[in-house]
Order: structure tokens, then sequence, then C-alpha cells
């Protein structure tokens, strides 16, 4: 959850308060002015007449409005707003809810108060709310929901808050500076589990291993700690430091995971919830939240050769899992089309070595950009690459469709374990035809509408 700390305005000195009570005459409503000029006439035309009650009823009319005009003034000086998000970030098409909260620090009630709050159009119609009077010390609070279909990070705020008084003579808007940020994210589903990265050691199901399997002399002690058991205590190195030394606990090596997201504007058309971008981009939510769940050390990387910050490079632990998740989906959040040619940014970021299991959601695909795809290959221990058919998903007629075939079946002679995605694929069986793909069992059918 996230909360705006209410507000209270400090006094105003000098020009500056004279300022705030210029603005606060100017909210005297049609009645109010209407009273006030009324007042003025009364006692002229008592002076004129010499009538001295009809000066009395002027003066009853003058000052009513002001003295409204001085209580609003003040109160709203003495009402603070708050303002907490639950959750503060939220899947695409799902609800949060904004509470919102009104106290009354002064000694004196407030009159009506109606609250309005800013809210991007996307999130829904501006909320509005009436709230009585609130006695000394009290407070209200009102909540109202928010939906957005397209993920991103909406603003929320200033919260106003109009005051008027019983008579209706005055109206007065306070506004309060601090803001929220509603984050929207992708939709994830959850995956079935499959071995997608084989039996490579290090990687899969047989990736716990030892670090001190070479021998007596390899292992790297540590100083004993109150707890430790005494049948790992390492004589050699308490002998060699003078101090009691333990062995290490073993230490797994945890495998590696690179998700890549073709972001390129050229690789993909159609615009929106449905478009085969919004896909890839779920998909790459899912498969980062699936991976790390099954102890992964995830990166996130786009063609630009942009990664996550803090998932770049070796393993973490899995106390890191939530942050790593909230990091990738709220990147996620925000990425758009990116007007980079070709995929050689992220082939420059990954021909340094090794780097576990690539899974690429790929765009549209020319020659050129098929070879780069095929030697990216070389540089993972195993591949998986979803290739979004564009024509299909576009609903245009494909000008070469013996072309996207072809372009699968040269990434599979590559290495890749290759999955044509059209519209209405389901990730989940997309998931099962990665892994027959790997096996080179049949797949079964293309999936798609």
């Amino acid at each position: 959850m996230s909360g705006a700390p209410g507000e209270t305005a400090a006094p105003a000195e000098g020009g500056e308060r004279r300022a705030t009570l210029r603005g606060a005459l100017a909210g005297l409503t049609t009645r109010g002015r209407s009273f006030l000029a009324a007042g003025f006439a009364a006692a002229a035309c008592s002076y004129v007449l010499g009538q001295d009650d009809l000066l009395r009823v002027g003066l009853l009319l003058s000052v009513l409005p002001l003295v409204c005009v001085a209580v609003l003034y003040r109160t709203r000086h003495q009402v603070a707003g708050s303002r907490r998000l639950a959750p503060a970030r939220v899947p695409a098409g799902s609800e949060a809810r904004v509470h919102l909260r009104v106290d009354n620090v002064s000694r004196l009630p407030t009159g009506l108060l109606m609250l309005q709050d800013g809210v991007p159009y996307v999130l829904g119609p501006r909320p509005r709310f009436v709230l009585d009077r609130v006695e000394p010390g009290g407070r209200r609070e009102v909540s109202y929901r928010v939906r957005s279909d397209l993920r991103g990070r909406y603003p929320l705020g200033p919260l106003q808050l109009r005051l008027t008084d019983p008579f209706g003579m005055c109206e007065l808007t306070r506004a309060f500076s601090t803001r929220d940020t509603l984050t929207v994210v992708p939709r994830t589903e959850p995956l079935p589990p499959v071995r997608l990265s084989g039996d490579t050691p290090g990687y899969g199901e047989g990736r716990h291993r030892s670090l001190a399997l070479a021998g007596e002399d390899d292992v790297i002690p540590r100083g004993y700690r109150h707890g430790d058991d005494l049948r790992r205590v390492h004589w050699r190195s308490t002998a060699r430091y003078g101090e009691l030394m333990v062995r290490r606990e073993e230490q797994p090596q945890q495998p590696r995971c690179t998700v890549l997201l073709d972001t390129r504007r050229v690789a993909h058309r159609g615009a929106g919830p449905d478009s085969g971008f919004e896909w890839a981009v779920s998909a790459a939510a899912s498969i980062s939240a699936h991976m790390l769940e099954r102890g992964f050390s995830v990166r996130l990387l786009t063609d630009t050769g942009d990664t996550v910050p803090g998932t770049d490079g070796g393993a973490g632990t899995p106390g890191d899992f939530a942050d790593t998740a909230g990091l990738i989906l709220d990147t996620l959040a925000v990425v758009d089309h990116s007007d980079e040619p070709g995929l050689s940014g992220a082939y420059d970021h990954l021909r340094g070595g090794q780097e576990g299991l690539l899974v690429a959601l790929l765009g549209a695909l020319d020659e050129e950009q098929t070879a780069v795809v095929a030697r990216l290959r070389h540089r993972t221990g195993r591949a998986v690459a979803f290739v979004l058919d564009t024509g299909a998903w576009a609903r245009e007629p494909d000008a070469d469709p013996d072309g996207f075939a072809g372009r699968l079946r040269l990434l599979r002679e590559a290495g890749w374990s290759t999955v044509p995605v059209r519209p209405g694929a389901a990730l989940p069986d997309l998931w099962r035809m990665a892994e027959r793909a790997r096996t080179g069992a049949p797949a079964g059918g293309q999936a798609g509408a």
C-alpha cells in the first residue's frame, strides 16, 4: 500500500496573506455577493433617510457573508487530507481501491465538504464526494475504485477539497500537493512445470552442485559462529589462523534464465490490449514470474541491450524473489516500442558466454534478423523462441506465407526450440509445446485461433 500524508497549510505572512484573503473574498457565491451589496445599499439608505434601524439591517446583511468568509478561510487551513492505495500495483484489467481521508484538526466544525480527486481518464470518471459537517477532531473516510485495461503508471491527485458554509455565502477550494502513482502491470498467467533447460549441469533439476567437490584443499573456511556444528570444524585452517574455523555450507549453483523481449516497432503491428506486442509483454511477465518461482535467477533483456537494473548478473537468493519480480513487472508496465532496426544490441549483450536458459519473445523477422537470432543460440545453454505471426495478429494477408515457416525452420536448424504464436493462443499451451519442441515430440497441432 502507499499513502499520502495529510497536509495542513502554514499561515501566510505579509503580501502572501493579503493575497490569500483576496482569494477568500473571491470565493463569495452569488448569494454572498447579493447579501453584501444589499447590506451596503441599506447602510447608504439609512444615512440618507436617517433611519437607524435600517443601518442595523445593513450591518447584519454585510457582516454575515464576511463572517462566513473568515470562518471558512480559517477552516480551510485546518483540514488535512490523505490518500491510500490498496494495492499500489495491480495487473491490467484488475481493480484497485483508493481510500481518501479528511481530518478536521481545528476546534470548530466544518461546513459542507466536497471532495474531488484527480484521476486520468483511462482509470475512469473523476470521483466526487459530498460530506456533511465534520466535528472538531473528527474524520471522514470515503473510497472509490479505479481500473485500467492498459498497463502503465498513472498519477492520482491532487486532492481538492471544496468547503461551503451552512448559509451558502462562500465556497473555498483547498488543493493538496501530494500525489500517488498507480502502477498497472501486465497480466500474468500460471504456467505448468516443464523442463525446458534439459539436463545441462548447473541448470534445471540437476542444478544443485557443491562448490567444494574438488577436495579438502579447495574448501574455503570461515570463522566459527555460535551454533555451528562442531563436526564441520576445519582443523587445518584452525591451526593456520589460530582460531576455530569451520567449513562453509555447500552452496547451490543457481540456474540463470534470460527473457529476451523484442520491442522493435518494425517487428509488431497493431496496438491496444489485444495486439501482439501486448501479448508478448504479458508473456514476458508470466515467464519471468514462473522462472523466479522455480528458483532461477531471471534477467529481462530487450532488443536495445538494456536490462532491468538489479537483475543483470549472478544468482540471487530466495528472499529476493518478490523484489526481483516487482522490478521486472514495474519495467514491463512502461515498456514501449523501440526504434531499433534489429536485434544486434541484444546479441552484443549476450556474447560474453553461457547465459543458461534463453527465452525469446520475437516479432516479425526478416532474413538478416533471423541470422542474428540463430547466432544468439550459441551464447546460451538452451534457447526457446516464441515467434509471433504478425500477419495473423494484424489480420492482414501475408505477402510471403512460406517465409514465416521458413524462418522457423532456420531457427530450429540453429538449435532453437521454436513455437509459433497466433491470435487466441494460450500461453500455458504454448509453454507445453515448447517442451515438446525441445524433446522432439510431435507438437500436436498449432495453437491459435
